[in-house]
């Protein structure tokens, strides 16, 4: 695939995250997808020949990618698990503030509507959730509850993200920070 080739592939992709964190699966149909990155629509089919479904799920694991990433530079610059946390909550926290209350989880509203219905969707969230309770033992490493308290933060982060969201408000990301630091202390 060629540079322009990439750069419209890119660009549907771009599109499609923006359109699922605002609005989930449901609110990211094809023709909104075309009109958000201005690609023709040859190209979309011609990327994802699978679909709404092959273009939602590999924006997800995308999506999933960039957030894991961040979590590693975070989990990089923290001294200790409830420093780590924190950082985490903090990030995420302004991410979902400046984009307007839009920007919450980029995989639990596609979870929601289509875990049990549609099995390579589920697939690609599960795949999400996975790395990043990946990422979060790894953190915990050492830790006796360690397999344990990684879901148990991924959960309560996931929780007070749809809060905050709802709130439009960062302090149940900021309870929950706080809640979590007693759980790892």
């Amino acid at each position: 695939m060629g540079l322009k080739g990439a750069e419209t592939r890119d660009r549907l992709l771009d599109a499609t995250q923006e359109l699922i964190e605002a609005g989930g699966y449901l609110g990211a149909g094809l023709n909104q997808v075309i009109a958000a990155s201005g690609a023709p629509r040859g190209s979309l089919y011609f990327h994802f020949p699978g679909g709404k479904d092959q273009l939602v799920g590999e924006s997800v694991r995308r999506a999933g990618r960039a957030i894991g990433g961040e979590l590693e530079s975070l989990a990089d610059s923290s001294h200790s698990v409830t420093e780590f946390v924190e950082a985490v909550l903090r990030h995420l926290g302004e991410r979902l503030e400046e984009s307007g209350w839009h920007k919450g989880c980029p995989v639990a509203t596609v979870a929601l509507e289509t875990a049990s219905t549609n099995d390579p969707l589920q697939e690609a969230c599960s795949e999400v959730y996975t790395s990043w309770e990946a990422a979060l033992r790894a953190r915990l490493a050492g830790h006796p509850d360690g397999d344990d308290l990684a879901i148990t933060i991924l959960a309560l982060v996931e929780g007070a993200l749809l809060l905050a969201r709802t709130h439009r408000s960062k302090e149940p990301l900021d309870r929950v920070a706080r809640r979590i630091g007693a759980l790892v202390g």
